[in-house]
């Protein structure tokens, strides 16, 4: 039997607002379904830490998206991270190694796609805001010291400007996904 791999998917825009509302027992169920093990959620806005044979990431969140679409009845962006890339990711934070900052009002923003340096270098030149941002890959790590609530640097602003669907996890957040897929 070949050895089972971890991985991290994320969905946006899930039970927001009353808006794309899903159970984390029958999202669980509906992984299990999938044939996935060791299925666990974390929290209400969509983090599912699964296991399954290794699988190109895009292949399993297609799989995801259209499992999602036709249990649920709606599309939901899903991206997926191998436990090893979120790891990476947690172990990258400018703000955390470089900076020191407070855990409370630090964010990672997940991207399809790496982003073009033009566009990156184009939001540096024409956003003027108390928040900060570095992007490494396809993470983009948020320093929002008036609260990520307020920020213009939001999904729907990186996804317009990166031309890559994106979606948004506060740093305990990364931190815990880390830990439980690293206990599976």
């Amino acid at each position: 039997m070949p050895k089972l791999q971890t991985y991290i998917s994320i969905l946006r825009g899930i039970n927001v607002s009353g808006q794309k509302l899903i159970k984390m027992d029958a999202l669980r169920e509906m992984y299990e379904d999938l044939g996935f093990q060791s299925v666990q959620s974390y929290i209400q806005s969509g983090n599912v830490i699964f296991q399954t044979k290794e699988t190109p990431n895009s292949e399993l969140e297609k799989t995801i998206t259209s499992k999602i679409s036709d249990v649920f009845g709606f599309d939901v962006p899903v991206l997926v991270l191998s436990l090893e890339e979120m790891k990476t990711v947690s172990g990258n934070n400018p703000f955390v190694n470089d900076r020191h900052e407070d855990i409370n009002f630090l964010y990672v923003t997940f991207l399809a796609d790496v982003p073009e340096q033009a566009l990156i270098d184009k939001i540096r030149n024409e956003v003027k805001t108390d928040d900060e941002f570095e992007v490494i890959e396809k993470a983009i790590y948020l320093f929002c010291p008036k609260n990520y609530g307020n920020s213009k640097l939001n999904n729907n602003f990186f996804e317009s400007k990166l031309n890559t669907p994106a979606t948004t996890r506060n740093w305990k957040t990364v931190l815990e996904l880390v830990r439980m897929g690293s206990i599976g």
